[in-house]
């Protein structure tokens, strides 16, 4: 009779820069977007209402039919030529500037060109700046590549970064923006001390209004890399995005790329082309536009009127996200089993710090959540926050 293998312990033998990665926020986020029990302002994800299954079908059968040499095939690391041309096209109209030849390529949405830009420009140790709070994807990534990651704002100590991010416009997970005379100076700072900037304009084309700043790489090509993604306003399982930059830093990325996922599923490429070229995407984007307004009116609403006093939140113009500050004495991060049992979630704002902060605040997405449980889920959030001050 065999003897069963001994079990062993693998984490001994992990890299380490898993130690810096984190707690598996983004896992658990994901988790709960097929729960239907939880009212969950958890999770940035776009309302499928939104979705547009008819045309897609059609466009689908017809390329399988019609365009399967491509389609169906491994596509060049940087994107179909096709697809980059009509991106090129896309940014020209909304930003006022058409990349040039190789400064343009396709990513797998917006935080591969993140893990791109940490693993071509990030050895251990270099000075990295992010907002405080930030995009959690984009702090992992450069914890990934053990960056020295720094919060702004910065005290005046004479630091020089090698890259900045962030997301100018209806920010993630605050839902602010960087104002318009802001933008000037602080590229010109870039350009003064020499240091990239990666702009995410995840949610620039989600402003209520419709409309946007100059974005910083029609600002300054020549110190920003672009990074934008069409989970947001196309649909999520596609995984399509973009980078724009300097010519040597996108062959570098794609250099990078070839290394990790090969290239950008070609299907998805010619799905997305043929849907914007016949003017679907932006019809599309002025539905969602309205449905997102709508919900966080309704979020300021329910907020107002369910939060215990000394609460605050932001008032976004755009995006997904409101930003909540509890009143002294809470703990988002122990609390949150408490929001379980009460069937409400959310995302604690530790995870969006590089360092200390957030204990007291929290992300709310009212993206997908339905109109009429807007204000149950703030009710029940309230009742979470009045349960943890009577605790404290």
């Amino acid at each position: 009779m065999t003897a069963a293998p001994e079990l062993r312990d693998w984490t001994a033998s992990f890299a380490r820069r898993t130690r810096a990665l984190g707690g598996g926020e983004i896992t658990a986020i994901l988790a709960l977007a097929g729960a239907t029990d939880v009212i969950t302002f958890s999770g940035g994800f776009p309302d499928p209402a939104t979705f547009p299954r008819d045309v897609l079908g059609e466009i689908a059968g017809r390329l399988v039919a019609q365009d399967v040499a491509v389609a169906l095939q491994y596509s060049q690391t940087e994107g179909l030529p096709s697809l980059r041309d009509y991106l090129a096209g896309r940014l020209e109209v909304l930003q006022g500037r058409r990349p040039a030849a190789g400064e343009l390529m396709v990513t797998s949405g917006g935080i591969d060109c993140m893990e791109l830009v940490a693993k071509s420009l990030v050895d251990p140790g270099d000075p990295v700046v992010v907002e405080a709070p930030s995009y959690l994807g984009a702090i992992m990534a450069f914890r990934g590549y053990e960056a020295d990651l720094h919060g702004v704002p910065m005290d005046d100590d004479g630091l020089r970064p090698k890259v900045l991010y962030t997301i100018p416009d209806h920010q993630n997970p605050t839902g602010l923006s960087l104002a318009h005379e802001r933008r000037p100076a602080l590229v010109e700072l870039a350009r003064r001390y020499r240091f990239l900037i990666l702009e995410d304009v995840a949610y620039r084309e989600l402003g209520f209004d419709g409309t946007a700043p100059p974005s910083l790489w029609s600002l300054a090509p020549d110190v920003v890399i672009q990074t934008g993604t069409f989970s947001k306003t196309f649909f999520p399982g596609v995984r399509l995005g973009w980078a724009a930059a300097p010519p040597e830093v996108i062959a570098q990325l794609v250099t990078a790329k070839q290394n990790s996922d090969q290239c950008s599923g070609a299907l998805g490429q010619r799905m997305l082309e043929e849907y914007g070229r016949g003017g679907h995407l932006d019809r599309q984007l002025v539905a969602s536009r309205a449905l997102y307004a709508r919900r966080a009116e309704l979020m300021g609403k329910a907020l107002a009127e369910h939060m215990p006093d000394g609460t605050g939140w932001t008032t976004p113009r755009g995006g997904f996200f409101t930003w909540v500050t509890a009143p002294d004495g809470i703990d988002a991060v122990a609390l949150s089993p408490t929001a379980s049992a009460r069937k409400v979630a959310y995302v604690p704002g530790r995870p969006f710090y590089p360092g200390d902060g957030g204990v007291s605040q929290l992300r709310l997405a009212y993206s997908r959540v339905e109109d009429d449980l807007i204000n149950e889920g703030a009710r029940r959030l309230g009742d979470v926050f009045r349960a943890g001050l009577e605790k404290a």
